[in-house]
């Protein structure tokens, strides 16, 4: 990948890449045709398809993440993609399998120490080390001059463009629109652990997000108070449990006080063992 990647550079090719983990759905495609956009049909466009074993803690779902590469492969050659980049864990982490010499493993991560700090990164606080680990071997092997990421993922492409900028790297990142079901579920590989009961509790998520814009529609409302008319709304649904709810600056992440026209909302929901996450900008 990383030779074929760099005889595009040396022929003035433009690149952009598509990180993923497979399981690919209808937002997975609109990133595809983004990133088609970004370098039109002269560009070549690179799909990873990796299940990133460090951005899971011991506890989720890694062993049971779907997979389905020949869906994938078929899916990306249908949308576009020009190549389908799917290592193993032996390629892209070869020193985690030298058991008899413990001081070759791998022993460099790259973290992001402030954007990382809060909502997906209280809850998960290994997972957006693995993210900037991984996207960052991603860019090294693939060299793209773009990398489009999904806006569901807010807090992560945030983490992904203060990286890009903190370190130099010469990738302009790009963020597609979430998106949804006709009844507004956000698309996500995860939606298929739910059972259709489940499936139709999931709708709390943006029915939440619907009723924080009506609230702030009116008038400038309380985050707390906010916050806990949300977590009393999603949780009527039995199997609804609520991880978090955060108003934020969009730019800063810090969170806010006052939820007015323009802050943004992220929360994270389990629904029966499956955890669900959503945003938008009020």
């Amino acid at each position: 990948m990383q030779e074929l990647a760099k005889e595009w550079k040396r022929s003035g090719i433009r690149v952009a890449l598509v990180p993923t983990m497979g399981a690919l759905h209808a937002g997975h495609l609109s990133l595809i045709k983004h990133a088609r956009q970004a370098v039109s049909s002269s560009g070549k466009v690179v799909v990873s398809v990796y299940v990133n074993p460090i951005q899971f803690a011991p506890n989720e779902d890694f062993s049971k993440y779907p997979r389905d590469l020949q869906n994938d492969l078929r899916l990306c050659e249908e949308t576009g993609a020009d190549v389908v980049f799917s290592p193993s864990d032996q390629v892209m982490y070869p020193y985690k399998s030298e058991e008899n010499a413990p001081a070759l493993r791998e022993s460099t991560y790259v973290c992001e120490g402030f954007l990382s700090q809060s909502m997906e990164g209280v809850t998960r606080p290994t997972h957006f080390r693995g993210v900037t680990t991984v996207v960052n071997k991603l860019f090294n092997i693939t060299l793209p001059d773009y990398a489009v990421f999904g806006a569901k993922d807010f807090q992560q492409a945030a983490i992904i463009k203060r990286m890009v900028r903190d370190l130099n790297i010469p990738v302009e990142i790009i963020t597609a629109p979430i998106v949804r079901e006709a009844d507004g579920l956000a698309l996500s590989s995860r939606n298929r652990y739910l059972s259709p009961d489940e499936r139709t509790q999931a709708l709390c998520l943006s029915q939440a997000i619907a009723l924080a814009r009506q609230n702030v529609s009116q008038a400038s409302q309380d985050a707390q108070s906010l916050k806990a008319d949300l977590k009393a709304f999603i949780e009527k649904n039995p199997s609804a449990q609520v991880d978090y709810i955060e108003f934020f600056d969009p730019e800063t992440l810090a969170p806010v006080a006052k939820v007015q026209h323009g802050v943004q909302i992220a929360l994270a929901v389990f629904v029966g063992k499956t955890r669900l996450i959503d945003n938008a900008t009020l």
